[in-house]
């Protein structure tokens, strides 16, 4: 397919996209349409769409309409490709731009700059002071592809090896001592050696930094309270030795899990939600969040989010603090999690915490914005007694 073909297909897309229907679902649907896409037309296609999706405020803004045609014009001028070339018409290219379409779309300003709803602009922006407009930059950036290196199979050097054999190039980290950043060969991890044998894992760099900024020791019983895939679970299993423990509220989230522990060189013990009984040394609490702290990596999040939707997720977020203290022994630690940039989810849920129940403390306040290892997370480590 010739570049004018892929913003072709972008634009069918991100038409459906648009309508209502998910991001991978449309791309997976016009794949199977389109038998005669080869592996690197999906990709760039896919990249059009999810880059689109990122910026869809700014770039319907210098498009000059919120339909997929503007925003591949808006892609294009963002980019600052030739639009005469990918909109000619000839083949399998868009159409040529009317004259409207040549005088339409102006510089975003606002919200549409930063690419976020406008409900959320000021609570954004209080959130993270002269740092909002840095952050909703990174945010309309892809993502990196990280690794998490399981210290009980490899190290470091020992993964990069047997990565760097079929073709994956990594570089160690900043952000954390077990984390790769894959610079060559993204798309070949998940079939590698070294992800089926357990010697890596797909992991964000901040998410393995929140695990390191864990008081774990050998010998504790810790519990992963909302594991989601167990990705965390996984990762502290990889650090101490003890009894580890996985709840989730939907117990569908956890069923890959002990085929992925296994394959870690792992044990992890599932429990059924509501049913977690007995005390543990330290509770983690990932609890669920806007997830703006990694909005480049899910797109469609930022547009879904209400004002509605993030206080509910502030009362689930109170709730599980509440329910998950409880689990914490004597002296124990309750961990607190978001992969959010959004004080009302992160310092705001601590404090009101803190305010409620004089008999913990907080020892240890950190966030990490999104940037070039990472996504946004916040952690606070709470001690009881």
């Amino acid at each position: 397919m010739t570049p004018a073909a892929r913003i072709q297909a972008a634009i069918e897309i991100l038409d459906r996209v648009l309508d209502g229907e998910a991001a991978e679902k449309a791309l997976t649907g016009w794949a199977r349409r389109s038998r005669f896409a080869g592996s690197k037309d999906r990709a760039a296609i896919r990249d059009h769409v999810f880059d689109a999706i990122r910026c869809k405020r700014s770039f319907a803004a210098r498009g000059g309409a919120m339909t997929g045609r503007g925003l591949m014009i808006g892609l294009a001028r963002a980019q600052e490709l030739d639009t005469d070339a990918l909109f000619s018409g000839e083949g399998h290219a868009p159409a040529p731009l009317s004259e409207a379409e040549a005088a339409a779309g102006h510089a975003p300003e606002g919200a549409e700059a930063l690419d976020i709803p406008d409900w959320l602009e000021q609570t954004f922006r209080d959130s993270l002071g002269d740092q909002a407009e840095a952050v909703a930059a990174v945010l309309q950036s892809r993502a990196p592809v990280m690794l998490r290196v399981n210290r009980r199979k490899a190290d470091i050097a020992q993964a990069q090896t047997s990565l760097s054999g079929e073709g994956i190039e990594t570089r160690p980290a900043e952000i954390s001592d077990t984390a790769l950043l894959v610079t060559e060969g993204a798309r070949k991890v998940s079939n590698s050696a070294a992800f089926k044998s357990g010697l890596v894992e797909l992991q964000d760099g901040a998410s393995q930094a929140v695990v390191d900024a864990l008081p774990l020791a050998d010998g504790m019983r810790v519990l992963d309270y909302c594991a989601g895939g167990g990705g965390k679970t996984l990762a502290m299993a990889g650090r101490a030795q003890g009894r580890f423990f996985a709840h989730d509220a939907n117990a569908g989230r956890l069923v890959d899990l002990p085929a992925r522990a296994k394959r870690a060189g792992v044990k992890v013990q599932l429990l059924e939600p509501g049913k977690v009984e007995g005390q543990f040394d330290l509770v983690l609490c990932d609890v669920p969040c806007s997830g703006s702290g990694s909005w480049r990596r899910a797109p469609d999040g930022k547009w879904r989010l209400s004002a509605e939707n993030l206080s509910e997720l502030n009362g689930i977020q109170q709730s599980i603090l509440e329910e998950a203290c409880g689990f914490v022994a004597p002296g124990g630690v309750l961990a607190y999690a978001t992969c959010s940039v959004l004080s009302c989810e992160n310092g705001a849920q601590v404090d009101g915490f803190l305010s409620r129940h004089a008999e913990w403390r907080e020892t240890l306040r950190k966030q990490w914005l999104p940037g070039p290892e990472g996504d946004g997370f916040f952690l606070s480590v709470l001690t009881h007694g």
